[in-house]
């Protein structure tokens, strides 16, 4: 069973940083496995949105206009931890941020075919 523990959110005012982590169980981060792991937010009132993801099968990594040059995705393969770095937040950031994989080859956008979730962390961005 895969089980995805996100840590990390918080308050943190315009221009910030902040470092979201992921701790995932069920399944490792091997280089022959076809996995899919990334970051979603979901803002009040909004849809829930693919910011990042990686795809282990054929080494893309995603990001949505919306983060692209200010959020960075990385992972630890040793420790099965996937990180999102977030540098020059703004209060239209602020939404419940989950971490989401999915063993098998999927589109980093395509937020319905992730089965797999965390329960989330809540981001707040001051003005």
């Amino acid at each position: 069973e895969v089980q995805l523990v996100e840590s990390g959110g918080g308050l943190v005012q315009a221009g910030g940083s902040l470092r979201l982590s992921c701790a995932a169980s069920g399944f490792t981060f091997e280089p022959y496995r076809d996995y899919a792991i990334g970051w979603y937010r979901q803002a009040p009132g909004k849809e829930r949105e693919g910011i990042s993801c990686i795809r282990n099968y054929d080494g893309i990594t995603y990001y949505s206009d919306s983060v692209k040059g200010r959020f960075t995705i990385s992972s630890d393969n040793a420790k099965n931890m996937v990180y999102l770095q977030m540098n020059s937040l703004e209060p239209t950031d602020t939404a419940v941020y989950y971490c989401a994989a999915e063993v098998r080859p999927v589109s980093c956008k395509a937020v319905a075919y992730f089965n797999n979730w965390g329960q989330g962390a809540q981001v707040t961005v001051s003005s």
